[in-house]
C-alpha cells in the first residue's frame, strides 16, 4: 500500500520556509528536527525515522508545487551561493563559484532542480506536483 505524503507549498517561499515545511510534514512526533542540509533531506527520504519508516511506497504530493518552483529558484540560488562565498573557511569556494558560473551561462541547477533531483533518485518516491 502507498503511503501518501503532501507537503503544502502554500508555506514554502525560501529556503527556512523550505525545512520548515519539510519537518511540520515528515518530522512530526520526532524529538529533533531536521536542518537546513540537503544531504539530510535525501537522509531523511531513505526513510528509518519521521514519516517514512523505510523503504515503503510513496506518493509525494506537491502543492503550489510551481509557484515553489520560483521562489526556489535562479535568484535564490545565486543567493545562496553567494552567502556561501563569505565562509571560506567553511565552504569551498572555487566550488560555489563554479556553481555561481554555470548558473550564470544557463546551465546550473536551481536550489529546487536540487530537490526535485534528491526526490527522484529515491525510486520508492513518486512526486504529484500540483
Amino acid at each position: 500500500m502507498t503511503k501518501k505524503i503532501t507537503i503544502d507549498g502554500n508555506n514554502i517561499h525560501d529556503i527556512p520556509s523550505f525545512y520548515e515545511e519539510i519537518n511540520r510534514v515528515f518530522m512530526a512526533g520526532e524529538d529533533w528536527k531536521l536542518g537546513t542540509s540537503l544531504d539530510a533531506l535525501d537522509d531523511m527520504l531513505y526513510g528509518g525515522f519521521g514519516a517514512i519508516k523505510g523503504n515503503e511506497d510513496i506518493e509525494l504530493i506537491w502543492i503550489n508545487f510551481e509557484q515553489n518552483k520560483k521562489d526556489l529558484g535562479l535568484e535564490l540560488t545565486k543567493t545562496y551561493y553567494k552567502n556561501k562565498l563569505h565562509f571560506p573557511s567553511i565552504f569551498n569556494t572555487d566550488f560555489v563559484k563554479e556553481k555561481l558560473n554555470k548558473l550564470n551561462n544557463g546551465t546550473g541547477k536551481t536550489y529546487f532542480d536540487i530537490i526535485l533531483e534528491i526526490i527522484n533518485n529515491h525510486k520508492n518516491i513518486r512526486l504529484v506536483a500540483l
